[in-house]
């Protein structure tokens, strides 16, 4: 494992423990987009459909056990917790999550590395990730006033896909015949839609201002 992969994990999962800490801490979901955390806990659940059959490293485990736990627990507070579901804006959260599903099921069974179930699907987990935080960014442009926590969550989603793109760069020079288009493209798809926030989240933090998105 390399510099980039292992920093794109902790960011990955410093985002995961921002979000956790501002709904455990301030009970509080607001700003946070339910659609684009169940959109996580399908990817996640798509992905890790290994984790009881391949061991590759107890690290590898431990990540893929948190990142599922994580997920469900989110869905689970922002849907079912008493005083932290108040706080859900679902008039605002309105982006239509489930025709993202179809597409990326069709793609995945269309252009993949192997046909086999988990490659499909691990496939799959890869073209819902690269547009899960459309809802998420779609209600932040809505609400426009961004609070601390969820100005870090989203940057850190962001920063993470960025190193792990880093990374590749880095394993295409340095190991022989490395080279996965699906998840190259992908993870740069994702990363661009985080373009207009990163800006705007730089410009606000160079200006000591709070970050606010145009509508």
């Amino acid at each position: 494992m390399n510099l980039f992969r292992l920093a794109g994990d902790m960011t990955h999962l410093a985002s995961v423990l921002v979000l956790l800490l501002k709904i455990h801490t301030i009970k509080s979901c607001a700003g946070i987009s339910l659609k684009t955390q169940e959109l996580y806990a399908i990817v996640f659940a798509s992905r890790y459909l290994d984790i009881f059959t391949d061991f590759i490293s107890l690290y590898n485990t431990l990540m893929k056990l948190i990142f599922l736990g994580s997920s469900f627990s989110i869905v689970w507070y922002i849907r079912s917790h008493n005083v932290v579901r108040r706080s859900y804006d679902k008039s605002q959260d309105t982006f239509r999550h489930y025709f993202l599903l179809l597409p990326c099921l069709l793609l995945a069974l269309l252009v993949h590395e192997k046909f086999t179930f988990k490659e499909v699907m691990w496939t799959f987990s890869l073209y819902l990730e690269a547009v899960a935080i459309l809802p998420q960014l779609v209600l932040l442009q809505r609400t426009r006033n961004i609070d601390n926590l969820t100005g870090q969550y989203v940057f850190l989603l962001g920063a993470y896909r960025g190193l792990y793109i880093l990374n590749w760069v880095y394993r295409y020079f340095t190991e022989p015949h490395y080279v996965h288009w699906i998840p190259w493209i992908s993870g740069i798809v994702q990363t661009l839609l985080y373009a207009d926030f990163f800006y705007y989240y730089f410009d606000s933090w160079k200006n000591n201002k709070k970050l606010q998105l145009p509508a």
